[in-house]
């Protein structure tokens, strides 16, 4: 008796656990997608993907090492003249961004096993310089006596998820968050005299828009400061300072 045993033999594909980049930028810039790739051989494959509504629109695809990329399709024309892909890596550049490319963007890798990768992009407006302006009910500048305070505001107009803050220096006085849609928002500060740099500042969370308050501009310089530290303070009112939240 001759006993014969068949072997079934399984192949299996690795496949990576599914990670998410989140990434900020502002309307107008240019974003790169990377692939984590160093080079594309020619049995790979790299599809990408955007999640618009409910579906998940083709953006481009490297097969054979044959490039295609979908920006002409009816579906895609948000993205027309924008999509660069990188051959020798499958990154995905998209450059002149507009709100409407914030979203859902998905990678998939076959070569040899299977990679999956998203990216969260989130497309904020350009920040604008914040303004300084004295309270209406302030005296001016020449009529304010030296016992009077003088009372400022600090505003910024149609933003959104922005935090407004006041600094003196780099120690933070005052601030205030936002998270609604393009709404005005203002910062009140009320000092005794100006004795050191005021700065007022926008700030996404990547971001910020700085402005300095010129001591010559809207309040009394302290009893102490010299001429000197006034035409310093004076000169430095264009001057960004990064602050970092």
């Amino acid at each position: 008796i001759i006993i014969i045993f068949f072997y079934k033999r399984t192949m299996c594909v690795s496949a990576d656990t599914d990670e998410t980049e989140m990434i900020s930028v502002m309307e107008g810039d240019s974003v790169t997608l990377h692939t984590d790739v160093t080079e594309i051989h020619r049995d790979d494959q790299i599809i990408w993907t955007f999640k618009l509504k409910n579906s998940e629109n083709r953006l481009a695809v490297i097969y054979n090492q044959i490039l295609s990329i979908y920006d002409s399709k009816e579906y895609n024309k948000i993205f027309r003249d924008r999509l660069k892909i990188d051959e020798q890596t499958g990154s995905l550049t998209i450059t002149n961004i507009n709100k409407l490319h914030s979203g859902l963007y998905k990678l998939l890798i076959m070569n040899g096993g299977v990679k999956h990768k998203s990216f969260n992009l989130a497309v904020y407006a350009l920040l604008t310089v914040p303004v300084i302006s004295d309270s209406p009910q302030n005296p001016s500048v020449s009529e304010r006596s030296s016992s009077q305070n003088c009372s400022l505001l600090c505003s910024a107009v149609n933003v959104s998820d922005v935090t407004l803050s006041w600094y003196k220096g780099n120690s933070l006085l005052s601030s205030i968050s936002v998270s609604d849609l393009s709404i005005s928002l203002s910062l009140p500060l009320e000092i005794e005299c100006l004795d050191d740099s005021y700065s007022c500042v926008v700030a996404y969370s990547f971001t910020n828009q700085t402005k300095h308050l010129n001591i010559t501009d809207l309040c009394q310089p302290c009893l102490g400061t010299s001429a000197l530290e006034v035409f310093h303070q004076t000169m430095s009112v264009n001057t960004v300072v990064p602050v970092y939240l």
